[in-house]
């Protein structure tokens, strides 16, 4: 039997390990899924923040339930479980007689600790596990360096060697259903918890908000289709991506990519049918240097390892850090002296979400002018943000701290900042 786990690539679509399980298995050999919900992901951090609060929670659960409907159209079964792999695997395997085990290969911290202490347990060593890098743009095997070491320091030269080929894979098709026994292979497949038995509470939906959609592929398909196909706003996002008010000043698309309910792949791919079919300009290639940059954050913490979570950063880089508990309140209240940087918090903290022109700010702001420890700051957004990915997280704190990829090492003028991307006002009073 093979087993499926599930965990930042909650799709069918586009998907190497659920492609490769349905396409090894024998006949009428049964396929299940898996999906852990690991109370270290749950427990509070070094600063008292959860780990994944309110807002990202409901993003996953809705996600998963998404996911859980598209694969019974497969007529395979989503179970769900509470507790960690190396607890809750090893019995799956005994009972079910698992002999292939597939995921997305996970490289840092404690992705990479749950998948050793799990493979650590008797019940695993007979088990064949299949891993794939399946959350790139450009797949590691197909990169124009060396190795890992010669992945530039500076993304404008990674990004300048990788467009020269640009090797995007295709896409890969959802796999045919399983024959219709697949889907009771196993019993009680488990519900998925309500956001208060994680701990949390449930989020008030906020009408200001600049990103009211569900989780899951299903709307993240929907997005593309919105803001490609309908409205053609991906030929303005260039002009629009530094907007601050209301759900169209960007694609909004990185929730669904930071937990694999969209392969960047896909979105590459209907990016270049859109071209094709519709128009290619400015706007329309700035959407894939996003997807480029993405990538380099990955490939960043692929080369750097722990190194991500040093307070030196990748550049082992030393300043006169502090961490004021007063200071940390007023910024995750919106109490500081800027209008521009309050209102920005107060929108992340009533509803998760916040541009990327107001995440450089409140970090500048933290890291640079207060000198704060830029991993309280990184922990807040890993807590809050619909759209945290390690990868990406960290090394833009790291970027904007002063501490990792930025060759100009720079500070933002915030009133300058606030003058030019809310020169009216609007987005402040709306906050404020």
């Amino acid at each position: 039997m093979k087993l499926v786990w599930f965990f930042n690539n909650l799709r069918c679509h586009d998907n190497k390990a659920l492609t490769r399980a349905c396409a090894e298995s024998r006949g009428d050999e049964p396929v299940l899924a898996l999906y852990c919900f690991d109370p270290q992901f749950y427990r509070l951090d070094a600063y008292g923040f959860p780990r994944t609060g309110k807002f990202r929670a409901q993003f996953l659960l809705q996600s998963l339930d998404d996911l859980k409907h598209q694969l019974a159209r497969l007529n395979i079964p989503l179970l769900i479980k509470q507790g960690s792999p190396a607890r809750v695997i090893p019995p799956l395997v005994t009972q079910h007689g698992i002999t292939d085990l597939y995921l997305q290969r996970e490289w840092t911290r404690d992705e990479r600790s749950a998948l050793q202490a799990l493979q650590a347990t008797p019940a695993l060593h007979a088990v064949n596990i299949h891993q794939s890098y399946d959350q790139f743009l450009i797949h590691p095997d197909d990169l124009p360096f060396t190795d890992m070491a010669a992945i530039p320091e500076v993304f404008t030269r990674f990004r300048k060697t990788v467009e020269k080929a640009l090797p995007v894979r295709e896409t890969l098709p959802t796999p045919a259903p399983r024959p219709a026994a697949n889907l009771s292979a196993v019993g009680d497949t488990g519900e998925l918890p309500t956001i208060e038995e994680l701990g949390l509470e449930r989020p008030l939906p906020d009408p200001r908000s600049a990103f009211p959609f569900s989780g899951g592929s299903t709307a993240g398909h929907q997005r593309i289709r919105d803001y490609f196909w309908h409205s053609e706003n991906i030929t303005r996002y260039k002009q629009t991506r530094n907007g601050l008010l209301g759900t169209e000043y960007s694609s909004k698309l990185s929730p669904w990519l930071a937990n694999g309910s969209l392969s960047a792949r896909e979105v590459y791919w209907q990016l270049k049918d859109f071209e094709r079919d519709v128009k290619a300009n400015e706007d329309t290639y700035w959407l894939q240097f996003e997807l480029l940059w993405r990538d380099y954050f990955k490939y960043i913490s692929l080369k750097h390892g722990d190194r991500i979570f040093a307070l030196g950063g990748i550049l082992d880089r030393r300043y006169q850090w502090h961490l004021d508990p007063d200071q940390l309140t007023r910024w995750l209240e919106g109490r500081t002296p800027y209008d521009f940087v309050n209102a920005n918090m107060r929108e992340f903290a009533a509803t998760g979400w916040m541009s990327n022109r107001g995440r450089q700010n409140v970090a500048s702001y933290w890291a640079r002018e207060l000198q704060h420890d830029w991993r309280a700051g990184a922990a807040w957004f890993e807590s809050q943000l619909l759209d945290y990915d390690v990868h990406s997280n960290y090394g833009n704190w790291m970027y904007n701290s002063g501490v990792g990829n930025d060759p100009r090492d720079r500070q933002f003028n915030i009133p300058l900042q606030a003058e030019r991307y809310d020169p009216d006002g609007a987005y402040r009073r709306l906050w404020l």
